[in-house]
């Protein structure tokens, strides 16, 4: 894999977390408390913020 490759993969990442982040902030501020989410948003932002990260710190190494 090429360092770009792996930038864009690290800031692919990066924006899945940002929206993550997002919708989590959307459920938490729901009016209706009684639609829940099925969806993690917390451990999908969590996992791209790890992947982010390693895919960075690849790219730096290369």
């Amino acid at each position: 894999m090429t360092q770009a490759g792996l930038w864009i993969g690290a800031g692919s990442s990066m924006g899945l977390a940002v929206g993550a982040g997002l919708a989590e902030w959307r459920r938490a501020r729901r009016r209706s408390l009684d639609r829940v989410g099925w969806v993690p948003w917390t451990g999908i932002q969590v996992a791209a913020l790890f992947a982010a990260a390693i895919l960075a710190i690849l790219a730096l190494k290369t």
